[in-house]
């Protein structure tokens, strides 16, 4: 596994070591030694996966408020995604500023997302699967979000939204929250 830097303290995207053959490829998604001697969160108490039937659905910005908040590796076990992260952290050189990067199930990508962002992605094909290993359990009464379309980002979806929850739709806009 190759970790590179995204300019944001303690996020990286993790490049998998894919070996190939005509069978298709294998690849470690995870190793605790790895991730330990990197400084990262190497304890994952819980999983999860979402999948999506149709490509432009949006899913995000989600985030766990404190003191519940969570580390998350994601990764794209089928289709393509638009994953995006902005940094929540007040004390962070990257605060409230975004990062996004393209994850699909044949790239050998992973997002390792700390603790202190929101997150979300849009799917950029029909039937995505999206797999995340969580540092923390989820506490639905720590549950929060950001708008997908709050003009404080400014972010940019690749692909028309063709399906969004009601709760995402919902969340308050940043200047409401201060």
């Amino acid at each position: 596994m190759k970790f590179t830097d995204t300019g944001f303290a303690g996020l990286f995207v993790v490049e998998l070591d894919l070996n190939r053959d005509e069978r298709g490829y294998f690849a470690r998604t995870f190793c605790s030694e790895s991730f330990t001697g990197q400084g990262l969160q190497s304890t994952y108490p819980q999983c999860g996966t979402a999948y999506n039937a149709r490509s432009g659905t949006v899913r995000g910005m989600h985030f766990q408020k404190p003191p519940h908040g969570e580390v998350k590796l994601v990764r794209c076990t089928r289709g393509a995604i638009h994953d995006v992260v902005i940094d929540l952290r007040p004390a962070s050189a990257t605060y409230l500023k975004c990062y996004h990067v393209e994850l699909g199930q044949e790239d050998g990508r992973e997002l390792y997302v700390p603790d202190g962002f929101a997150h979300g992605y849009q799917t950029l094909q029909d039937a995505s699967e999206v797999h995340y290993m969580l540092s923390t359990c989820y506490v639905p009464d720590a549950a929060s979000g950001l708008r997908w379309d709050d003009p404080a980002f400014s972010l940019t979806w690749p692909l028309p939204i063709t399906v969004i929850s009601e709760r995402d739709r919902n969340w308050p806009l940043l200047q409401e929250r201060t």
